[in-house]
């Protein structure tokens, strides 16, 4: 069974789907907003051996030319996209833009996609236990009732952290560019992640999404530039865990900069610029704080019982993705 004929052919019970009659907005339209996203990468390209060469998620319509927002690892290095509505209606399209920042991405249709536009709210006002939908393509039987169960920092090992992450519950099964819909039927985030523990001393399943107010800052670079303007990230090619209070190497990007400067599988992160870390969160910020891409930065690790100074010349990550073709 292909991958898209599995994707149709299910649907949440009853009893955890979201009804228009007990909703204050136009349901139909909310979920018709929703469109699926299909793209394929290269083989070579830099994300293809750990996000795969075929992608399949949901994408969101926010403004009446198509523009489409949806997670940026669905549509990064792609080299053909092509966007789907709740009707069948299948068009190709551009991916537009990736923010490694904000983990967004944008993709516009490069031919007319009859879907309705889903007006964008805050989440700045987002209580704990606040109803939401998350919704998937393909209406109703994919999309599903939630409540927001936490909202916190959050930080990835691929060198990536969100200030105010978006915690929901229970968990929906392709979370990939889901559109995270508030009482008012505004979009308020887009579904990121599926997580194991969300809350503290609490283990429960769920999915965490980006707040949709990451978005208008950089809007109009990102469609301008298909980036946000200002100098880069440092980027070091480096993937940690926290261990008993620090972070720990548990990955290499081949031929990166902690690769090439000798940083190895084990080692514990002490400090950055001399400035001690003992999360993801400030391993990550103590990076960044060093400068723009390409500014070395000195790591304290300790390895086998010995405390090592290496010192990585940073790059820019965006240097190394293929680029979409222009149409």
């Amino acid at each position: 069974m292909s991958r898209s004929a599995t994707q149709k052919n299910w649907s949440f019970p009853e009893s955890l789907q979201p009804h228009a009659e007990d909703l204050a907005f136009d349901l139909g339209k909310v979920l018709d907003a929703v469109v699926q996203v299909r793209s394929e990468v290269p083989e070579d390209a830099y994300t293809a051996s750990f996000l795969g060469t075929e992608r399949l998620g949901s994408g969101v319509v926010i403004r009446e030319d198509g523009l489409v927002l949806t997670v940026g690892y669905l549509v990064t290095e792609a080299s053909s996209v092509w966007l789907t509505n709740n009707r069948g209606q299948a068009v190709p399209a551009h991916p537009l833009a990736h923010d490694g920042a904000t983990g967004f991405g944008l993709v516009l249709p490069l031919a007319p996609l009859a879907a309705p536009v889903l007006p964008r709210g805050s989440a700045r006002t987002l209580g704990l236990g606040d109803p939401l939908i998350v919704a998937g393509h393909g209406g109703r039987a994919h999309a599903l009732k939630a409540r927001l169960v936490a909202r916190r920092e959050f930080a990835g090992y691929w060198e990536y952290v969100l200030d105010d992450a978006l915690f929901s519950a229970p968990a929906h099964p392709q979370w990939g560019g889901t559109a995270v819909v508030d009482r008012d039927g505004m979009l308020v985030g887009i579904g990121s992640l599926l997580l194991q523990e969300l809350t503290e001393g609490k283990p429960e399943q769920g999915n965490m999404a980006i707040p949709i107010d990451l978005l208008e800052p950089i809007l109009d670079d990102l469609v301008r530039l298909g980036r946000s303007d200002g100098p880069p990230r440092p980027w070091v090619g480096l993937f940690a865990q926290e261990v008993e209070g620090h972070p720990v190497v548990g990955g290499l990007a081949a031929s990166g900069p902690a690769d090439r400067a000798g940083v190895r599988l084990g080692d514990v992160v002490l400090e950055v610029a001399g400035r001690p870390v003992k999360t993801l969160v400030e391993l990550f910020r103590a990076i960044w704080a060093c400068g723009p891409a390409g500014v070395e930065i000195p790591l304290t690790v300790h390895r086998k019982g010995s405390r090592l100074e290496v010192m990585l010349k940073s790059s820019d990550r965006n240097l190394l993705m293929k680029k979409p073709a222009l149409h």
